[in-house]
């Protein structure tokens, strides 16, 4: 099964190797038909300590490595 890869924005990197990055989706309501916006967090394992508050990642779904993590950020060949 392929994993799961979202993008989203660092709201916080106060842990020295955990990010915490909210995702937005969008969609249209069932009933209204107006464009519904809704955000989760996600806490994600940044091994190179390099992603700031702010920054667009894409994060891709991983093995559980504590009991909120199961989320690494992806390195993008730039």
């Amino acid at each position: 099964m392929p994993r799961r890869v979202l993008q989203g924005r660092v709201v916080s990197d106060r842990s020295r190797l955990t990010v915490t990055v909210s995702v937005e989706r969008r969609f249209t309501h069932p009933v209204l038909k107006k464009t519904v916006r809704k955000t989760k967090k996600y806490h994600a394992h940044d091994a190179g300590g390099q992603c700031r508050v702010g920054d667009v990642v894409r994060i891709r779904e991983c093995a559980p490595i504590s009991k909120t993590k199961c989320w690494e950020v992806v390195a993008d060949p730039a």
